[in-house]
């Protein structure tokens, strides 16, 4: 299945999420016909379980859709609905079709069927048709909310450094589309974990595209009578960018792989630091070795380091999540330290020191 999804995907992406198209995107234009052929292709179905209309896909699986947008630039909510539908599918709802989101960071109240609060920074709030969210009953029970975005009180309209929509909208006694209790074995910040494993595997993908922009200018420009690339402070600096990009695909993908039943804390944490840091360093290397030509709207370059300079702190910067994996394995002490590396893939990690996405 992973090497279906990779072709048909791949072949769509090179098709539509031309740089052109994603350029005339930004500023929070719905892709509406890349849209429209990834809801028809089903892939953001593609992992919710066959009984509840999806095609019980593995998070291996679709590791090669999450990676495939980010190196695209794609400026759709692809990975967040390919989540949103497998938390419906684990917590027994059905699967939806249409744009899709997730509320990652929400203070969401459930009584009645209905949901008041806020739900924070949510990718392409404006345009989705639903969003996935965690609401708490009066009980203190979390649960799986699927809202309506019409529904919403208020919206306020933000967008990230690449120009992507990150938009709150607020809730007041808003009747929800189906709710059920978060099934056993995720926890309540499922949604800010799977965020984190989403945009591990996006700055994956960027970065390889961007390592392979990098390396063809270095053959192709020429300085002093020879391409660039022949210099040894540029080898010197696309051997970093490729030691980082391969840093950074490893970690997303053994993420990936190792979130089976649930979510994969502690590799997800790993995921997640690796790559910010990577994208971080990825990004300068990409600029500095085009020079000033990679500072040009008409140069694609800005479209992939502008993403990694945001897709680096959504879901937990490196920092955070640093403290966070620091304070699991402090918490275990020096006799935990070896169990929690051998057995991370079917624990979580737990505490999260900060709720700031």
């Amino acid at each position: 299945m992973r090497e279906l999804f990779e072709t048909m995907i791949e072949r769509l992406f090179a098709d539509l999420a031309t740089p052109a198209y994603v350029l005339g995107c930004e500023g929070g234009e719905w892709p509406a016909q890349l849209w429209a052929a990834l809801d028809d292709s089903g892939f953001t179905l593609a992992g919710a379980p066959e009984a509840l209309g999806g095609a019980d896909a593995s998070w291996a699986d679709m590791y090669v859709m999450v990676r495939a947008a980010g190196r695209h630039a794609v400026p759709a909510p692809l990975g967040e609905a390919l989540l949103a539908n497998w938390v419906l599918g684990k917590a027994g709802l059905e699967g939806r079709e249409g744009a899709l989101s997730i509320a990652a960071r929400a203070e969401l109240s459930l009584a009645d069927g209905h949901v008041s609060g806020t739900a924070h920074a949510v990718p392409w709030g404006r345009n989705v048709e639903a969003l996935v969210a965690i609401a708490t009953t009066a009980a203190g029970t979390p649960q799986v909310v699927l809202l309506q975005r019409s529904t919403a009180s208020d919206l306020t309209l933000s967008l990230n450094v690449a120009g992507e929509p990150r938009d709150d909208l607020a809730f007041s006694a808003a009747p929800v589309l189906a709710h059920a209790p978060l099934p056993d074995g995720l926890g309540a910040d499922v949604l800010k974990l799977g965020g984190a494993m989403l945009r591990s595997a996006q700055i994956a993908g960027a970065l390889q595209a961007l390592l392979d922009m990098a390396a063809g200018y270095a053959r192709e420009r020429k300085q002093f009578g020879k391409a660039i690339g022949s210099f040894q402070a540029i080898q010197q600096q696309l051997a970093v960018l490729a030691q980082q990009t391969a840093a950074a695909r490893i970690a997303a993908e053994a993420a990936f792989c190792e979130s089976v039943s649930g979510l994969a804390g502690l590799t997800i944490a790993v995921a997640k630091i690796s790559s910010a840091d990577a994208a971080s360093v990825g990004a300068s290397i990409g600029h500095s070795v085009h020079g000033a030509i990679g500072f040009t709207e008409e140069y694609p370059l800005h479209l992939l380091s502008r993403r990694l300079w945001a897709w680096r702190s959504e879901f937990g910067s490196a920092s955070l999540w640093s403290q966070r994996l620091g304070a699991q394995i402090c918490q275990g002490g020096s006799e935990g330290y070896w169990p929690l590396l051998t057995r991370h893939g079917i624990q979580p990690l737990t505490g999260l020191v900060s709720n700031r996405l």
